[in-house]
């Protein structure tokens, strides 16, 4: 991790060079172009998006305070009981577009003009993840026009409809540009899969899948014809957990995983009680692995979001270091998921019956990886089995435990009203169903589309 950051450093220029349509490049010396390899972008793009887009604080964190995961030891109100101003995601736009998005851009045109498909195939499938999930956080989002320079500072919006028919666009453009086999593969600048493109393949299937099933209750889809799309790109997913799509770190200083940095005292933020107290509600033998005994009491004690007084840090749990620890793992993309996917599809085209072994599995993928016991799995299993009553609301229940602290826990809630929540103490608003369009958009391209609250629906979230 030494050496990559110092990759970041040198190749640090690259952002401001290449950045944001809105910034517009002064004192470029037109006779020293700024130019550097594929693989001098790849690694700070992939670091980026696992350590500032997708655990690295601002709204990562947000939307696991609105599943009541995560609880800020904070006097209300706050982020958790739904106060956010548009400029609280300011960063979080800069880091997906000026970090990732742009130059994702640069290396997948640059990789197509040298020939390098591994590379270009791998950047294209980081720009459909990398999109998808700035849409399911704003809705329509600017990208048809976003990236021409300053020909063009304030693009239109693209709307949500359209990006997601990109997102699989760019899906399928990866997968193919693999398959071409051009050019060198990356290796160590891979901070992924080093190199594995068969991996990435399975990656590219997975996450097809994933956005398929995020239009079950889209206007003008069913769920029966979204799962047995879904359910064809499964085919070609992650098959174990060696599959799944993880960052890396060491846990030295300045290379700890990123939640383990959101988890420190000066952040104050904790595991949420509805989320710690489901673990004693369902006799879950996952607890030890996942949350870590509050300091001073030894108990698993959650803090219970909206509460207007400040308790002992040391009195609440956070997240166990399988998961939180300086070098814990940060799993954007795992296996458990596939399995999931696999189980709620096949309940929409097949029935709970059908859908239940890959329920099974699901639950016993995740707890392999956490290394709980076969024994303690089956007796956990044998009190949680499917019914026609109760097959969704389970297989999204423990597809939210196995998707732990990521973002897609809240789209999956959108989408299927489960886990079920209610809105919290104090709470300034109903649960919110997206977050606001940063300000620095407001200010610079305003759009009709920014005037959107909390609580108004993404063109998906019909339910």
């Amino acid at each position: 991790m030494k050496k990559l950051y110092s990759i970041i450093i040198l190749t640090g220029g690259l952002t401001v060079f290449t950045g944001c349509k809105k910034f517009i490049d002064v004192n470029q010396d037109p006779n020293r172009p700024i130019s550097v390899q594929e693989s001098l972008i790849l690694a700070p793009v992939e670091l980026k998006i696992s350590s500032d887009v997708m655990a690295g604080g601002g709204v990562a964190c947000t939307v696991q305070e609105y599943m009541q995961v995560m609880a800020l030891n904070q006097v209300a109100p706050n982020s958790g009981t739904y106060l956010m101003y548009n400029s609280d995601t300011d960063g979080d736009w800069s880091n997906i577009y000026v970090g990732c998005l742009n130059n994702l851009r640069n290396l997948t045109k640059m990789a197509e003009a040298d020939g390098k498909t591994y590379y270009s195939g791998i950047s294209k499938i980081l720009t459909a993840y990398c999109l998808a999930t700035a849409t399911d956080l704003w809705g329509d989002i600017p990208y048809s026009q976003a990236f021409n320079g300053t020909n063009n500072l304030t693009p239109t919006y693209d709307s949500q409809q359209s990006i997601y028919a990109q997102v699989q666009a760019l899906l399928d453009a990866g997968i193919a540009d693999i398959n071409k086999k051009g050019g060198v593969a990356p290796s160590g600048d891979d901070l992924y899969y080093n190199g594995d493109m068969t991996k990435w393949v399975k990656l590219a299937y997975t996450l097809k899948a994933r956005y398929y099933m995020h239009l079950i209750n889209a206007p003008g889809t069913t769920p029966a014809a979204q799962a047995q799309l879904a359910l064809t790109a499964l085919n070609n997913a992650m098959t174990s957990n060696s599959d799944d799509f993880k960052m890396v770190y060491t846990g030295s200083a300045g290379t700890e995983n990123p939640w383990q940095q959101n988890f420190l005292s000066v952040s104050t933020f904790v595991l949420g009680d509805t989320f710690v107290n489901g673990f004693a509600q369902r006799n879950d033998p996952r607890v030890s692995k996942m949350v870590a005994p509050a300091k001073q009491t030894g108990l698993y004690t959650g803090r219970q979001n909206g509460l207007t007084a400040i308790g002992s840090l040391e009195s609440y749990s956070i997240p166990a270091s399988f998961y939180a620890g300086a070098a814990a793992y940060n799993y954007l993309v795992n296996y458990s998921e596939v399995l999931f996917l696999k189980a709620e599809a096949t309940y929409y085209t097949s029935g709970f019956a059908a859908a239940a072994p890959f329920y099974i599995a699901g639950v016993q993928s995740h707890m392999n990886k956490l290394g709980v016991s076969s024994t303690d799995a089956a007796t956990y299993l044998a009190s949680r089995t499917l019914t026609a009553n109760n097959a969704l609301q389970l297989i999204m229940e423990e597809k939210q435990i196995a998707n732990f602290l990521l973002m897609e826990n809240f789209t999956d809630w959108r989408r299927t009203g489960y886990p079920k929540i209610t809105k919290v103490l104090n709470a300034l608003s109903d649960i919110p169903r997206r977050v606001l369009y940063p300000q620095l958009e407001i200010t610079s391209n305003p759009q009709p589309v920014q005037s959107a609250t909390l609580t108004s629906r993404v063109w998906w979230d019909t339910k």
